[in-house]
């Protein structure tokens, strides 16, 4: 029986992240929760710049940008989509920070988890 809840990981294409990304489909495949795969983005000037001169081009344009970013980092880390978890891929339009825990908000949600820093 599939545990209740999600396992969330945030997803930038980085070294780390890509490790991060790793390490969530082994957590979500031995609990049997769907892994949500996150990468959040703001426009590049900011959204308080981006605020006072809207451009709903340049925003669509980034978003594309952000679910291609998400494609290749899957691509770079399995090859594809791991076909052994169900994968929910997000693109949002926030703060990485904001956007994972409101997307990991459940008591029952696995957060993204970090390595334990030497000592603790």
């Amino acid at each position: 029986m599939a545990a209740a809840g999600q396992a969330v990981v945030g997803v930038s294409g980085s070294l780390a992240g890509l490790a991060a990304l790793r390490t969530a489909v082994r957590a979500a495949c031995s609990s049997g929760r769907v892994l949500v795969a996150v990468l959040a983005w703001e426009p590049p000037e900011g959204e308080v710049l981006h605020a006072r001169n809207p451009d709903s081009a340049w925003a669509a344009r980034c978003a594309r940008e952000a679910a291609a970013r998400l494609d290749r980092a899957f691509e770079e880390a399995f090859g594809g989509t791991p076909s052994e978890v169900t994968v929910v891929r997000r693109v949002v339009r926030a703060r990485p920070d904001r956007a994972l825990c409101r997307l990991a908000a459940h008591p029952d949600d696995l957060p993204g988890q970090r390595r334990p820093r030497a000592g603790s």
